[in-house]
Order: C-alpha cells, then structure tokens, then sequence
C-alpha cells in the first residue's frame, strides 16, 4: 500500500541583501518546521527512520539552489528536496539590491499504519 502522508507544513524564507538562494530556502524550510511536531512517533514507538520526508521550494531563479545541501538540513526521515520556480524576488531600485523570498513545502509520509496501533 503507498505511504500516507501525515503533515504538510508551509514556511516562508529570505535573504534580505546576499541574493543567496540556498539561504534563503533553507529559512523557508526551518520557519516550516518550526510550525510542527510530530508527537505520533512517540506515541506509537515507531521509528524516525520509515518516514519518508519531501520538500518543495520555491524561488525564482531554482538553478542557485543547493538541493543536497538543503536535504543535509532535514533532521529526520529519508529526504528529498526539490526545487522549482516560485518565491520572489523584490528589487530596491535606490541600491540595486534583490531580496530574494523562498517558499517551502514540507510533507512527511509514514507506510500504511492500518491495524498495527491505536491510541489510547
């Protein structure tokens, strides 16, 4: 049976003055996370390792993206991170500067648990 998918969380990251994509990925993925738990691992005793983890970014230009750096990030799960055209950039016409806006997705599937726990 395929996973299920357990959480979608959203986050919204920046570089304010470096045009760094990767950095501001990264942010949009930990403001992500930092909006979630998942206390299911702890209730039911299954293991951090059969979730499988995909995340979604968003920035304008994906090719200065890191991706592998980026998956090195995610502190639980089998990873993956794609990157696609999305985010924002916002030029200030007085310096020339962009700052870049990325936008993230971040789900976590676990394989079909029907049958092996209930809570309690």
């Amino acid at each position: 049976m395929a996973d299920h998918r357990i959480i979608i969380e959203m986050g919204m990251g920046n570089d304010l003055h470096g045009q760094d994509y990767t950095k501001a990925a990264a942010r949009a993925i930990e403001d992500a996370i930092r909006h979630s738990t998942l206390p299911i691992f702890e209730s039911t005793g299954l293991d951090h390792a059969i979730m499988q983890v995909a995340v979604t970014v968003g920035v304008q230009d994906p090719e200065r993206v890191d991706a592998e750096y980026l998956t090195s990030l995610l502190p639980r799960g089998k990873a993956t991170v794609t990157v696609t055209k999305g985010g924002l950039n916002v030029n200030n016409p007085e310096t020339g500067e962009t700052a870049v806006i990325a936008t993230a997705a971040v789900e976590a599937f676990l394989p079909d648990q029907t049958g092996k726990w209930r809570l309690a």
